[in-house]
């Protein structure tokens, strides 16, 4: 799960763990700046936390440098490589995303490989909404209707046509969707987790068959989406695509909606305040989608529970960092946190979140 914000101010004073004498030989040459000076700030903790950013400034020039974190969840998560692929590929669509500028596959310049993007100017509209949204509820109810076009524009996408053959395994993906993600929880476990059992037989016994394919995002939500600052709400960017692949795109709008509150529930994820009140209720969200889409949504209860089923596998592996590193049960979130997706992704399957209209 990601909370980046990349463009919101650099913490003051933040360490900046880069060789920018390196960085600079290396990208100002490349970006028409060869006598430019680069500064390079580390953007704060509340950014970022899959991956390390970093505001550059190269002359006039306002970028972000986004590199893999040193703990990965996953080997497939954080691939620089394959988010610029599909950065690239998404110029010219429909799809708002972050202007990429710039790949460094050789380690030798920073350490690791990274990937060097515009800054976006924006918030991420994660658990509060600032002015004039915070007191406008057509503003956010627009809001919430954006994030699920961006998603149509998405599924839109001609994959094929803009190279992006190869990138993900699309045959049986839905397929292999319990096996792999058990596999990784296999690796860490060491509790019960409520529900379990019953969501991996569940999500076996009821795959849908002949599912869409398309370009997915493979982590939607508020937290990898940035809004334009002033009136009206537009997306300005859908950021962290280093876990996209070529999928099932209902999977993404499922883990959209499974994360989603309607009034008189409680989040899925308590984030210790109320949830934004968008005004909008899953069931309207999901209509518009199969409306603009055309994609069959019958089996969205299906995609998500598999969406928070898969994040709670994910979020286990938090726990058992922090577990290891002698954070106690009482202060480590997510141990609170993993048992309620599980309970969650089970009200899904069972249809007791409610994603048709009533």
């Amino acid at each position: 799960m990601a909370n980046p914000s990349v463009g919101e101010r650099p913490a003051p004073g933040a360490d900046v763990d880069l060789d920018v004498a390196a960085l600079q030989a290396w990208l100002a040459p490349g970006l028409g700046a060869p006598d430019a000076t680069l500064t390079a700030v580390r953007m704060g903790t509340a950014t970022g936390i899959g991956n390390a950013l970093f505001a550059l400034r190269l002359g006039d020039q306002e970028l972000v440098l986004r590199r893999p974190p040193a703990v990965l969840n996953h080997p497939s998560a954080s691939n620089m490589v394959r988010e610029w692929r599909i950065l690239t590929a998404l110029e010219g669509t429909l799809v708002p995303h972050p202007t990429p500028r710039a790949l460094c596959e050789d380690t030798a310049v920073v350490g690791v490989p990274f990937l060097v993007m515009d800054k976006v100017e924006g918030f991420t509209p994660g658990f509060a909404l600032p002015e004039p949204f915070a007191s406008d509820a057509t503003l956010r109810r627009d809001l919430a209707h954006a994030y699920v076009d961006a998603l149509v524009d998405l599924a839109a996408v001609d994959w094929r046509a803009r190279g992006l053959e190869g990138l993900g395994k699309p045959e049986g993906f839905l397929e292999r969707q319990v096996s792999r993600w058990l596999g990784q929880l296999d690796q860490y476990r060491t509790r019960d987790l409520p529900e379990l059992d019953f969501l991996t037989e569940w999500l076996e016994a009821n795959r849908p068959q002949n599912g869409p394919i398309g370009l997915m995002h493979g982590d939607y939500s508020p937290f990898n989406i940035m809004v334009a600052p002033e009136s009206p709400g537009r997306l300005a960017a859908v950021i962290d695509w280093d876990t996209g692949t070529i999928g099932d795109p209902l999977l993404d709008i499922g883990h959209l909606l499974a994360r989603w509150t309607d009034p008189g529930e409680e989040p899925v994820i308590d984030a210790g305040g109320p949830p934004v009140d968008y005004g909008v209720t899953r069931a309207e969200l999901a209509a518009r989608y199969a409306e603009r889409s055309h994609l069959d949504t019958t089996d969205l209860p299906y995609y998500a529970a598999l969406a928070l089923f898969k994040l709670a596998v994910i979020l286990e592996g938090t726990y058992h960092r922090q577990a290891r590193a002698g954070v106690p049960e009482a202060e480590n979130t997510m141990a609170r946190i993993v048992p309620g997706l599980f309970t969650a992704a089970a009200e899904f399957a069972r249809g007791r979140r409610a994603l048709q209209p009533r």
